[in-house]
């Protein structure tokens, strides 16, 4: 019988670097972040509030990684297509409103096939994105 456990996701060990160098650039930017990292199927694998950090980013955080696996892509990319005179505007509100259309949700790759996601919130959308830059990068 084949061995039944999911393999193609994102260990714990890789979602703590990834995380540990996403607070690294927060820091050296000295913008407080709520980090998420989320597995090859959206579900959470492990969130970082940074002291300061705002609340409601939690669940931004969160759900800017899932959309980021939902569409395998940069939810960067999301941005003009969603605006009002878009081709998806209103994709925001599909998933109950989980979806966010901003920069700061990027897939995490490993030999080409998305096995998590990082999201990032409680800056600016260009910080949000930077910081989730370096935790892709350090994956």
């Amino acid at each position: 019988m084949a061995d039944p456990r999911v393999k193609d996701t994102i260990t714990l060990e890789e979602a703590k670097r990834v995380i540990e160098a996403a607070e690294k650039k927060a820091t050296e930017i000295g913008q407080p972040m709520d980090i998420a990292v989320v597995d090859a199927g959206g579900n959470l694998k492990a969130h970082h509030r940074m002291d300061e950090a705002h609340v409601g980013s939690i669940t931004i955080s969160i759900n800017k990684a899932y959309t980021a696996i939902a569409f395998q892509g940069e939810t960067a990319g999301l941005q003009e297509p969603t605006r009002p005179d878009g081709p998806i505007y209103g994709l925001s509100d599909a998933h109950g409103g989980r979806l966010v259309v901003f920069p700061g949700g990027i897939p995490l790759v490993r030999d080409g096939a998305i096995v998590g996601a990082i999201g990032v919130s409680t800056g600016t959308i260009e910080e949000d994105q930077e910081v989730a830059e370096a935790g892709v990068a350090a994956f």
